[in-house]
C-alpha cells in the first residue's frame, strides 16, 4: 500500500478555484459539495499536477472498482460502499492523485464509511482484505501481511491517512444517497416495481463511478435513474392526474435534461428520448 501526501488541507471550506453553484443551500444539505462539471474538471488539483482529464477519469473508476470489491469482501451493504466512494470523490476534489495513492485513500474511506453507516468492520479486517486485493498478483502477499512488522506499518499508514481524509473533508461526513427517494417513488408508481427498482438502482451504482454526486443532489440522480430505467424497460411512468412522475422529486424537465447527458454523454439516444418525452407531455 503506497502512501499519501497531507498536502494543503486548509481549503476545506470551498473548492479552490471554483464557485459553489449551491452556495445558498443549508449546510446540512451538503451544498458545499456541489459544483458544475466544468468547475470539477478545470479546477482539479490533479490537473495542476499534470494529470489530464482522461487519466483522472480512469483513476476515479479504478478506485470505485477497488471499493466495490473491498466492500463485497468485507460484506458491507451497498450503501456503505457508496458512502466510501463519495468520500473518495470528495477527497480528490481537493487533493491531487499525483500526491495521494488512490487505493490507500480508498481503504481509509471504507473504514470511515463503515463507522458512519453503522456497519463497522475491524480495522484489521479492512487492512488485510485491502492489502490482499492490492497485491492480488503476488502469491506471498496473504502471508506477508500477517507478519507483525508489515501489518503495523499498514495500520499506521491507514490511521495517519484517516486524519488526512478527515481534515480534507472538513470533518463533514454527512452523505445522502439516491436509493431511498428512488425506492419510495417507485412504490407509488405501481408499474413494474421490482424490475424498475432494480434497473434504476443499477443506474445509480453506475453513476457512482463518475463525478455525478458532486454535481447533482440525490433526488435529482434518483429521478434521472428512474427515467433511464423506464426507457430501458419500455415502461410508461405516470403522466396524468394531479402529479406527473418527475414532480415526485421536485425537479424540472430542464434539470433532468442536464442529468442524462452527463451520465450517458456518449449515448445521444437518451437525450433525444428525454426531449421528445417532455415535449409530448408539455
Amino acid at each position: 500500500m503506497a502512501g499519501y501526501s497531507s498536502g494543503d488541507v486548509s481549503h476545506h471550506g470551498t473548492y479552490e478555484g471554483g464557485s459553489d453553484k449551491h452556495s445558498q443551500d443549508k449546510p446540512e444539505d451538503g451544498g458545499r459539495w456541489y459544483f458544475f462539471r466544468k468547475e470539477i474538471e478545470d479546477n482539479s488539483p490533479s490537473r495542476r499536477d499534470g494529470v489530464d482529464l482522461k487519466k483522472e477519469a480512469y483513476l476515479r473508476k479504478s478506485y470505485c472498482t477497488f471499493l466495490q470489491d473491498l466492500g463485497m469482501r468485507l460484506k458491507v451493504p451497498q450503501v456503505t460502499i457508496a458512502t466510501a466512494i463519495i468520500f473518495c470523490h470528495r477527497f480528490f476534489l481537493r487533493q491531487s492523485h499525483a500526491k495521494n495513492d488512490r487505493r490507500t485513500i480508498a481503504t481509509v474511506c471504507m473504514f470511515l464509511a463503515g463507522k458512519v453507516e453503522e456497519t463497522p468492520r475491524p480495522l484489521k479486517d479492512v487492512i488485510l482484505v485491502s492489502y490482499e486485493i492490492i497485491n492480488k498478483k503476488d502469491p506471498t502477499a496473504v502471508q506477508r501481511i500477517k507478519q507483525k512488522e508489515v501489518y503495523e506499518q499498514q495500520k499506521e499508514l491507514i490511521l495517519l491517512g484517516e486524519r488526512v481524509v478527515l481534515a480534507t473533508l472538513g470533518f463533514d461526513l454527512n452523505v445522502q444517497h439516491p436509493y431511498k427517494p428512488l425506492v419510495e417513488a417507485i412504490k407509488k408508481f405501481k408499474v413494474a416495481q421490482n424490475a424498475l427498482a432494480q434497473v434504476a438502482w443499477n443506474f445509480v451504482n453506475d453513476g457512482l463511478r463518475t463525478s455525478l454526486c458532486l454535481q447533482f443532489k440525490p433526488h435529482h440522480i434518483a429521478a434521472g435513474a428512474i427515467f433511464l430505467a423506464a426507457k430501458f424497460l419500455k415502461v410508461k411512468l405516470p403522466s396524468d392526474g394531479e402529479k406527473v412522475w418527475w414532480q415526485e422529486f421536485d425537479v424540472t424537465p430542464r434539470q433532468l435534461e442536464g442529468w442524462v447527458p452527463t451520465f450517458y454523454s456518449s449515448t445521444l439516444l437518451y437525450k433525444d428520448q428525454l426531449s421528445a418525452f417532455f415535449l409530448f407531455h408539455a
